[in-house]
């Protein structure tokens, strides 16, 4: 895959620093303490993006051990869990708070407003009152966000593109995430008037809600599932393939890692990219940057990525013109 480029919030410009090369940045002498906040139950099932981390900080010369050490926290999806678990951290008074997408964000954000927070994967920050603005985020808090409500549109419109004659199309959100789900029922609802489909949102509060959710979706005659980005979707993601094809329902996701599980098609920006380069902004602060000086960074491209497997098992043709344009295939 492309190394995706990142650009501030200042206006498309794009971000001027690269990651050095492993073992070339001189990192602080003292022993760093960095709190992380996870979404999913364990290490085993962050280990592609907690990889991504560990080795962005690797390239800027950290090493756990010797000048850095992780306190790490997971909580299993129960949404009033990350608000303990992050005012567990913030007990710890780390140097750096760093959480894992937006329900661990906002969680971070409300347990502490002194210790610098960089968070991943999030979408619309400003929305979620993490940042004042993407170029001057004007408190304790910065990092990298996905732009997920914005593709939301997108993903719609390659469902529409890969299915033949489909003019229903679920939109899967987590109905405990309010300001998200909002958010991307909005954008979903945009894309309906645009396309002339319709787009339903359907809203699941936990794991247990998954299996009616896609039983009332196929059962409704909906013609495919667009499944918008979050934590819940990404630790369930293997569950939400085996259901969906179980009813031949193709699934339109937002990253690689939820199409490996069996969906059709993803669309979005390098996850574990994110992470890598949340490095950056932890050895920034680290040296003494204030989170509020540094600009917000979002993706600036994206992988379209199709499971030709999974189109198979659904008797799918993808159009040529779509792969095409695809950046890559499982076969």
């Amino acid at each position: 895959m492309r190394r995706r480029e990142f650009v501030t919030g200042l206006g498309g410009a794009a971000a001027l620093v690269a990651w050095p090369r492993a073992g070339r940045a001189q990192a602080p002498a003292k022993l760093a303490r960095i709190g992380v906040l996870w979404h999913a139950a364990n290490v085993d099932e962050e280990a592609i993006y907690l990889g991504a981390l560990r080795q962005g900080l690797r390239d800027f010369g950290y090493v756990e051990g010797q000048n850095i050490v992780l306190e790490m926290r997971f909580p299993a999806e129960h949404y009033d869990r990350f608000f303990t678990l992050a005012a567990e951290l913030a007990q710890l008074k780390p140097d750096v708070l760093v959480s894992a997408a937006g329900t661990a964000a906002i969680a971070c954000h409300r347990a502490t407003t002194t210790i610098p927070l960089v968070f991943v994967n999030v979408p619309d920050p400003v929305g979620r009152k993490l940042v004042a603005s993407l170029s001057r985020p004007g408190g304790n808090a910065t990092g990298l966000s996905n732009m997920a409500v914005d593709l939301t549109k997108k993903r719609i419109e390659l469902a529409k593109e890969m299915i033949a004659g489909v003019s229903r199309v679920a939109l899967l959100v987590n109905a405990s995430d309010e300001i998200g789900s909002r958010a991307f029922i909005a954008d979903g609802e945009t894309a309906a008037r645009q396309l002339g489909i319709t787009v339903v949102p359907v809203g699941v509060r936990g794991a247990d809600d998954l299996d009616s959710a896609i039983s009332k979706i196929s059962k409704d005659q909906f013609q495919a599932v667009a499944v918008t980005i979050d934590g819940l979707f990404y630790a369930e993601r293997q569950r939400i393939a085996d259901l969906a094809l179980a009813r031949r329902l193709p699934t339109i996701v937002p990253t690689k890692e939820m199409l490996d599980a069996g969906a059709l098609i993803s669309y979005g920006p390098n996850t574990p990219g994110l992470y890598r380069r949340a490095a950056y902004f932890i050895d920034k602060i680290l040296k003494g940057a204030r989170p509020t000086d540094l600009p917000v960074e979002q993706p600036t491209r994206f992988e379209l990525l199709i499971n030709l497997r999974t189109a198979k098992a659904l008797g799918i043709d993808v159009p040529p013109m779509l792969l095409a344009r695809s950046d890559g295939v499982i076969e």
